[in-house]
Parts: structure tokens; C-alpha cells; sequence
């Protein structure tokens, strides 16, 4: 693999990010409102995160215009130099809507269709995280490992909840049935964030259904080179059905737990 490419690609990566946190930061409205609704009408887009995808696609498109891009507000390119960023600009909106620190941009680089590279900067929690394949994880310069492994009933497990109705509803009830089982569950709001977490020892895991690959594209490969392992249903890849992270340990009996508890369905 093209080491001068990764290199570059994190370097743009962890630049278009710090440009994007901080003008989420220091640029949100007093007054900021709903520009958009998405999936329901609590599934809100704000002016901030499609102003941030565009400085992000700008950035991006300045340094390399032949890349392709994924965005979640609608950045889409094929391209023609076998790299594709896959961007949220704002993951963990109605955090950011009520003025919760709970947010992040996340940034990823696929290469030939492999994640390669992956950012989530966290401008309230002053952290940025960042993960190159094969080169281990780190966060605010520091390497990431995730916790020892612990028996389930003693793991500390995120998750988080679908803005339509039924789906969070069925959620609520799988978690019911998860709660006895764990030490205890945490819901943060953003994915990226959580996926760090799990990477950074904060949590031994992490599971939600639901997600969009701009959701995890960075997270999941910063958990991975901290040593945690991740993917969807037992034997299947993350994906929208279910998203996994964590420990060794954890891992194998949560996401056996959760497709016992069908938390991979509505």
C-alpha cells in the first residue's frame, strides 16, 4: 500500500476536520434553527451541518479533484482516482442543536474500496482521533487501546436510538432486555464519538442498528487499529442492520446476545 498516499490523505483528513470543527464550533447561530427534516420530523439537518460539508468537499476537492466523495447531506461523486472520502460534517445534530458537547465530524478514506484512513475531531471534548490502516489509532497524538477484556455482565455497552417512532420502539425494548445483562448502557448521540470511545478504553462496547456508512466509516476503523473488533450480525459485517465494537472479550457474547434479543430488526 502507498504509504506517501495514506500519509496525505490523513494530513488533508485531519485539516478538513479541524477547518469543519471549528466553524461548528465558533460559528454556531445563536438563533439556529432546523434547515431540513430527514427520516421524521425529530431527524433534523441544520445550516451548520450542510455548511460544513461544503467546506469539508470544498477542502477536499481543492487538494485531490479526482476523488469521489459519500457525504450525508449530499455530497456525491464517483471520481476516478480509486479514493473516496466518506463524510458526516455533523454527526450528533440534535446534540448540537441543543447545545450538548456531544458532536463530531467524521472523516474517512476509502482506498479501492478500503477504509484507510479515518478522523473524528470533537471540538467541545478538545479531542481528535485519528486511525491509519496497519498503523494503530491514536487520540490527540496519543495511542489508543481499548479496556482488558471483561465479562459481559461487568461491560459498559453504548448504543443509541432511531428518530422513527416504531424502530426506537422496538430499541427501548431490546435494551430492557440488555440492561440486566451489562454493568450498564449509555447513550451518547453521536456514533463517531462512541466508536472512539470503545477505542480509547471509555466504554467496552457499542452497538446500534440503523446506521449509514458515514456514520462509522471513521469510527469503526479507529476502534479496529485499537484492537477492537467489530462487524454486524455473527458473521456478517457492520452494516445497517447492526453495527457492533468492542473489546475482545465483549465482543462474541454482545453481538450473540443482541441477535438472540433481535435487536437487528424492527
Amino acid at each position: 500500500m502507498n504509504d506517501p498516499l495514506l500519509s496525505e490523505l490523513l494530513d488533508l483528513a485531519l485539516e478538513a476536520g479541524r477547518r469543519a470543527g471549528a466553524l461548528l464550533r465558533d460559528g454556531r447561530p445563536a438563533d439556529l434553527g432546523v434547515a431540513a427534516t430527514k427520516s421524521s420530523p425529530i431527524d433534523v439537518v441544520t445550516e451548520m451541518d450542510i455548511r460544513a460539508e461544503k467546506l469539508i468537499t470544498g477542502y477536499l476537492s481543492e487538494h485531490r479533484p479526482a476523488d469521489g466523495f459519500l457525504g450525508e447531506e449530499g455530497a456525491s461523486a464517483e471520481g476516478s482516482s480509486g479514493v473516496r472520502w466518506v463524510i458526516d460534517p455533523l454527526d450528533g445534530t440534535v446534540n448540537y442543536l441543543y447545545g450538548l458537547p456531544t458532536w463530531s465530524v467524521s472523516i474517512a478514506a476509502e482506498l479501492d474500496g478500503e477504509r484507510v484512513v479515518g478522523v473524528v475531531e470533537a471540538p467541545m471534548r478538545r479531542e481528535t482521533f485519528h486511525a491509519v490502516l496497519g498503523r494503530g489509532a491514536y487520540g490527540n497524538g496519543e495511542a489508543l487501546r481499548c479496556r482488558p477484556a471483561a465479562p459481559l455482565d461487568q461491560a459498559l455497552v453504548a448504543t443509541g436510538f432511531n428518530y422513527v417512532t416504531e424502530v426506537r420502539t422496538h430499541q427501548a425494548a431490546v435494551a430492557q432486555r440488555l440492561i440486566p445483562r451489562l454493568r450498564d448502557i449509555r447513550r451518547g448521540g453521536s456514533a463517531a464519538i462512541e466508536l472512539c470511545d470503545v477505542a480509547a478504553g471509555r466504554l467496552d462496547g457499542y452497538y446500534e442498528r440503523g446506521l449509514h456508512p458515514w456514520d462509522v466509516a471513521a469510527g469503526d476503523l479507529i476502534a479496529r487499529e485499537a484492537g477492537a473488533l467489530t462487524g454486524g450480525r455473527p458473521g456478517r459485517p457492520a452494516d445497517g442492520d447492526l453495527t457492533v465494537a468492542a473489546t475482545p472479550g465483549v465482543f462474541g457474547p454482545l453481538q450473540a446476545l443482541l441477535d438472540e434479543l433481535g435487536a437487528w430488526h424492527d
